[in-house]
């Protein structure tokens, strides 16, 4: 198979993912239409190196993790933070419930071992579960290393409905207390909407405010990305003789500080036009980690697979429950932000909106709902899918 053809094979494949995608609006998640595409390609014709033949071998994809995750530390606003307390909580404790029921039922369930390869995936995205499947395949532990990608795969199924089930009962008691009067429009709730738009407007690169902006390339945006791509990776080779820290914590950590000093602005990936790219090299790259997976292995981890995803969401309720009884947080929209680990952005913003537009026809009456429930459903998904999955991943990937 030549290199195009390998590369157009691919390309189709995330593409009809996608086309599925939005033709359901979002409840058959692209991630598994291209997965099942994928593994029918790997059992019959699809030569094993078909990703590297396609021009992703493994040292490509790696790249692209550092600079995606210090892209993501670039999202982080404090303010947005600061506003969403509550949410960050009972996010907080969804993760907490997943991770205690599977210690405490799952091991004995399904063993250690599997219990700490699912967990970051269950809680996270896609770089969380390459790091998991990462290291269980360095451990010797091949079927783990598919478990890994497969329920990442998977854990969208049981995220997607139940969400839009939960919102829409919180809606409908957000919109009957709107129209007896009980709640008026929140105005903070629309202001941490665009609390990124009014940050956008402000000059982000501080360090270089004298610089013309005709300087600031494409190339002298990735090149800021790399340095401080790097700098988490030389800090993590530093520390490791006294302790072992993933290099992509700290490229979060490290994205983070060089926003909030101004020496990268916010998304600097898509605005160095390498998102796109970025996004594609890492999924096929995850999807490279099926060829392993044969049917007899599928068989071996669908028990698992299953038990490990109800057990998390079953934990998820019960500690987002309480955590909202406390805050005087509705149980509905408690579950649904904890929900957000199971997805992230933009599977949240959509979910939200689309069960904004099945409610209510009325223009205001949208309005009140989006300021009550948007933002905390893109806080949730932020605090658990961007930042908590891949420190549990790194710290989690130690275990093994």
């Amino acid at each position: 198979m030549s290199q195009m053809l390998a590369l157009v094979i691919l390309m189709l494949i995330l593409f009809i993912g996608d086309f599925v995608a939005v033709r359901t609006k979002a409840w058959v998640p692209s991630i598994f239409i291209c997965a099942v595409l994928f593994l029918g390609g790997y059992w019959t014709f699809f030569p094993q190196d078909i990703v590297a033949l396609a021009g992703v071998p493994p040292v490509v994809a790696t790249m692209m993790m550092y600079l995606l995750i210090t892209n993501m530390g670039t999202l982080l606003s404090l303010q947005e933070l600061k506003n969403q307390w509550k949410t960050i909580i009972i996010a907080l404790s969804g993760i907490l419930g997943i991770i205690a029921i599977l210690f405490g039922i799952g091991t004995f369930l399904f063993g250690y071992q599997t219990v700490v390869v699912a967990i970051p995936p269950l809680v996270g995205g896609v770089v969380s579960a390459l790091i998991m499947s990462e290291g269980a395949k360095e451990a010797g532990l091949a079927s783990l290393s598919v478990f890994a990608i497969v329920i990442y795969v998977m854990q969208g199924f049981a995220g997607y409905p139940i969400t839009s089930i939960v919102l829409k009962k919180e809606g409908k008691r957000l919109l009957q207390q709107y129209r007896s009067g009980q709640l008026a429009e929140k105005a903070q709730g629309k202001a941490a909407v665009e609390v990124a738009a009014e940050a956008a407007a402000k000059p982000e690169l501080k360090l270089f405010k004298n610089m013309p902006e005709k300087y600031n390339t494409d190339f002298f945006k990735f090149l800021r990305l790399s340095l401080v791509a790097y700098l988490a990776y030389l800090t993590s080779t530093l520390l490791a003789p006294v302790v072992t820290i993933s290099p992509f914590v700290l490229c979060l950590l490290f994205g983070v500080i060089a926003t909030s000093a101004g020496f990268l602005e916010k998304q600097v990936l898509q605005k160095a036009n390498g998102f796109g790219f970025a996004i594609m090299a890492l999924m096929l790259f995850i999807f490279d980690g099926l060829k392993q997976a044969t049917p007899s292995m599928m068989l071996e981890i669908i028990y698992p697979l299953v038990g490990t995803i109800v057990l998390g969401v079953i934990g998820m309720y019960i500690f987002s429950f309480i955590a909202g009884k406390i805050l005087k947080v509705s149980k509905d929209m408690a579950f649904a932000v904890s929900l957000t680990a199971l997805y992230g952005f933009p599977a949240d913003y959509i979910i939200t909106n689309e069960v904004i537009k099945s409610l209510t026809e009325d223009e205001k009456e949208r309005e009140m709902l989006t300021s009550n429930m948007l933002p905390p459903m893109l806080v949730g998904g932020f605090i658990t899918v961007t930042m908590v999955s891949v420190i549990l991943a790194g710290i989690f990937v130690g275990f093994l």
